[in-house]
């Protein structure tokens, strides 16, 4: 299969804002529009923001087929050793997520070279643009080639820079379309040698707080995609070979919509569990409690005690106390890795894994 040396420059030359489309964009924006007011209302969004953060760093390689466990990540996070080479490049999604998410709040916009920066990140090495021919994708059961992406860096380049003006250039057309169109086009570039999925999955959600849509990292759409995984390369494929832009929208659109509604359901959640855990600890460990304890637990699942004496909630030995005291009321639970005990907290990830 030749290469797509033929990919069009953005704005696509197709209807884009459809009857259907429209009345999709109604449903999708009020859903994502419910989810930021919400957000705003939490008092300590650091908590629901690195839960959430994880979750998407895990589904989006998933997609990808790196797998691996929430028990493996959080543990990796806090012990920071023995880390498997799946559960590595989960947390370097993380890392490059965030990474993002500063550049883009400092600059106000999205460029090359801040693409740039997070493929490296991610894959944590610096090959920068393809320059080599031959890549393909292919089929993971038959080994067909499905795609060939456009070849030569010279191209390559012009059509990112292409892609940077359509995402900072404002225009008529809403931005959750302009965010389908700009993933299909960053997809169908492929201009790295590996990690262009995911760098389009973190993409997506730096174009939503370019655009104000959200004022933190909480809407990812790496679960819908998990879930209804063969439409969406089945759609990406026929923008390819049919110019069919609409169902592809209604996928991005419905994407939005369902991802934002279950989002806003699980920070409902954590905000629920935290409240009542504070009310939990307050009534049964007066001496011990504090709000800022309560909130630190929360933000990461598991914890150790040097990370409290380095918050200073206190020295080592009170520290200690602290935690075991919470593991008597079965708030947290000690697991030994090693030398170390490590604290893990239990109804969170129970709520995190059920989801």
């Amino acid at each position: 299969m030749e290469a797509n040396n033929n990919l069009k420059f953005l704005p696509p030359k197709a209807e884009i804002e459809t009857i259907t489309i429209l009345k999709q964009l109604n449903k999708s924006s009020r859903a994502l529009a419910e989810l930021k007011a919400y957000s705003e209302l939490i008092p300590n969004r650091d908590i629901l923001i690195s839960s959430l953060a994880l979750q998407e760093a895990k589904a989006s390689s998933e997609i990808e087929n790196i797998v691996t466990t929430n028990d493996n990540l959080y543990k990796s996070i806090v012990t920071e050793k023995n880390i498997d080479p799946n559960t590595k490049e989960v947390l370097n999604y993380r890392k490059a997520l965030w990474k993002g998410v500063d550049l883009v709040k400092e600059s106000g916009f999205i460029s090359t070279n801040i693409i740039l920066e997070i493929q490296q990140m991610l894959e944590d090495n610096k090959g920068g643009i393809r320059k080599i021919p031959g890549t393909a994708l292919r089929n993971s059961l038959t080994g067909d080639v499905i795609y060939t992406p456009p070849s030569g860096e010279s191209l390559i380049r012009d059509l990112l820079a292409n892609l940077e003006g359509y995402y900072n250039i404002e225009t008529e057309v809403d931005p959750l379309i302009k965010l389908a169109v700009s993933h299909y086009q960053f997809e169908a570039i492929h201009p790295f040698y590996d990690g262009n999925g995911r760098t389009g999955r973190i993409l997506n959600i730096l174009y939503l707080l370019k655009e104000e849509l959200l004022d933190s990292p909480i809407l990812y759409l790496s679960s819908y995609i998990i879930k209804n995984k063969q439409s969406y390369y089945t759609l990406l494929n026929k923008i390819t070979t049919e110019n069919n832009w609409e169902e592809w929208i209604l996928y991005i659109l419905k994407a939005i919509e369902f991802t934002a509604k279950e989002t806003l359901e699980l920070a409902k959640g954590i905000k629920t569990l935290m409240d009542n855990t504070i009310a939990e600890v307050r009534e049964k460990l007066p001496k011990i409690y504090s709000k800022e304890l309560i909130e630190f637990i929360f933000t990461e699942i598991y914890t150790k005690g040097s990370h409290l004496v380095e918050k200073g909630f206190a020295n080592r030995k009170t520290v200690s106390k602290y935690l075991k005291s919470l593991e008597d009321i079965e708030i947290l639970k000690s697991e030994k890795m090693g030398r170390e005990v490590i604290y893990i907290n239990i109804h969170l990830f129970n709520l995190l894994k059920n989801k």
